[in-house]
C-alpha cells in the first residue's frame, strides 16, 4: 500500500491526491508518484505539444520523420540534391522541379552561347545581357545595287552570291506604246 497524505502533528507534510500526473504524460524514463501514491515511470515518447504545428509530408524531405498534430508523418519531398541547367535558346525556360535544392545548383547561358555575346557581334548602341555593341554594320558587308525590267509575273529580288544586302534596286519604266489600228481607234501595248 502506497501514501498519497501525510500529516504530522497536525500539519501536512504531503498531500498527492490532487495531483493529475499519468504515466502518459510524464517524459518516457521520467518517475514520479502519482495520486494514489504508487511510483510511476513515464511512457510519453514526445517532448513539446504539436497540436499547433501546420507541416505536411510533401514539405518534409523523402524518408525523414516528424511529429505534426500528435502524429509521426514521413516526408514525400524529393531531394533534387544540386541541379544544373544551361540555356541554349533565347526563348528558353528553365523550369524548378518541386522539392528540396541543396543550394549549390545553377542555371545560366551555355558557354558555346557566351562565346557568341561579343560586342564585335551586336550593332552599336545595344546591350544585349550586358555585353555592349560596337559593330557599327559595315564590318565585312559588301552591299549590291540591281537593275531589273519589270515582268508581268512577280518577281523577288534578292543579292546575288557574294553580297550580304541590296544597297539599291531600280526598276526599269514598264513600256508603253500607242499605235492606230485599222478599226479607227488606238491600240495601247503596256509591257512586252
Amino acid at each position: 500500500m502506497a501514501y498519497n497524505k501525510i500529516i504530522y502533528g497536525g500539519k501536512t507534510l504531503i498531500d498527492l491526491t490532487g495531483d493529475t500526473v499519468t504515466a502518459d504524460r510524464l517524459l518516457k524514463g521520467v518517475t514520479a508518484h502519482d495520486m494514489s501514491g504508487e511510483a510511476i515511470t513515464g511512457t510519453c515518447n514526445y517532448d513539446s505539444d504539436t497540436s499547433g504545428a501546420t507541416a505536411v509530408v510533401a514539405e518534409i524531405l523523402a524518408g525523414k520523420t516528424a511529429f505534426v498534430r500528435g502524429s509521426k508523418i514521413t516526408g514525400t519531398m524529393p531531394n533534387n540534391g544540386s541541379v544544373k541547367k544551361n540555356i541554349t535558346k533565347k526563348t528558353e525556360v528553365v523550369n524548378i522541379a518541386q522539392g528540396y535544392h541543396d543550394g549549390s545548383g545553377s542555371v545560366g547561358i551555355d558557354s558555346v552561347e557566351q562565346e557568341k555575346l561579343i560586342a564585335t557581334n551586336i550593332r552599336s548602341g545595344i546591350t544585349i545581357l550586358g555585353v555592349t555593341g560596337s559593330m557599327s554594320g559595315t564590318e565585312d558587308v559588301t552591299a549590291q545595287s540591281r537593275s531589273v525590267t519589270p515582268r508581268t509575273t512577280e518577281q523577288t529580288i534578292t543579292p546575288e552570291t557574294g553580297f550580304n544586302y541590296l544597297s539599291s534596286v531600280t526598276v526599269a519604266a514598264i513600256p508603253y506604246t500607242e499605235s492606230e489600228n485599222t478599226a479607227g481607234g488606238i491600240t495601247v501595248t503596256i509591257g512586252g
